[in-house]
């Protein structure tokens, strides 16, 4: 294989794997990790990738930015559902379980507001509407605090209102899982507040579909180490799984239907 057309499916391969290493790729392509590295070496000056320790990755550091729901409630609707009803293996009734802002707790929240005898705590204004609004049974607290793009309420007050709180699991939703940087979020006090709804549960277990793999918010929320569980879909990466499986206590990946139900 000519060195352009190795070079291009590199850029492929992190596209679709997120983040690669340089062994993995020399066996993929039968060369030396020499000429490996120096792929690497050229994509990386191009803008094409990012080289990183022992291999590469998408390009982009961390990040602030924060899109709102709407627009994240329309990405990855199959497999959050997937997730989402993965989730469900985890709760039954009579339990105190915590669920952290996003669109993917979000899509849980839909599938738990069918049950009774339930208390969920929450800092998601989104997630309380779906209980209220579906006429649910489940008991609901939601935390006070200032409100982010994503309809999280974050600071001080939301912080405070979990401390003294017990839960039996919590279902966190993320914004990026990364290797070195672990689970992040861009919001600094969004950061904060999962932190406290972490240090409050029993067992944490992150809801994130494959898309989140090596991107990276500027505010750590856990390392790898630190949660039970990680539930994502079929279309995680190889190294992906690799990693999370050494790192995390357990990983289960969910099939992806062709076609599932939209939320709205």
């Amino acid at each position: 294989m000519l060195a352009d057309a190795r070079r291009t499916e590199i850029v492929a391969t992190v596209s679709r794997e997120r983040v690669v290493r340089v062994s993995d790729l020399a066996e993929l392509f039968g060369v030396s990790l020499v000429t490996v590295r120096r792929d690497i070496d050229v994509l990386d000056d191009a803008g094409l990738l990012q080289k990183i320790h022992g291999g590469a990755k998408l390009p982009g550091g961390a990040g602030t930015h924060e899109p709102g729901f709407e627009l994240k409630s329309t990405q990855g609707t199959a497999e959050k559902h997937a997730i989402a009803q993965e989730a469900m293996l985890h709760v039954s009734e009579g339990m105190a379980i915590g669920l952290s802002a996003g669109t993917t707790t979000w899509a849980l929240a839909k599938e738990l507001s069918t049950m009774k005898n339930l208390t969920v705590v929450t800092n998601s204004v989104r997630i309380a509407d779906v209980f209220q609004q579906s006429g649910s049974r489940v008991s609901v607290i939601l935390t006070g605090g200032e409100r982010t793009p994503s309809d999280a309420l974050v600071g001080p007050i939301a912080t405070a209102s979990v401390r003294s709180l017990h839960l039996d699991v919590l279902f966190l939703g993320v914004h990026g899982v990364d290797a070195d940087a672990g689970f992040t979020t861009p919001n600094v006090l969004e950061a904060e507040m999962n932190r406290a709804l972490l240090d409050a549960a029993r067992t944490v277990v992150v809801l994130a579909d494959h898309s989140k793999w090596g991107t990276v918010g500027i505010s750590t929320i856990a390392a790898l180490e630190d949660v039970d569980e990680v539930i994502s879909d079929e279309f995680l990466g190889l190294e992906a799984q690799r990693t999370l499986r050494e790192r995390v206590g357990k990983l289960r990946l969910v099939a992806v239907p062709h076609h599932s139900p939209e939320y709205s």
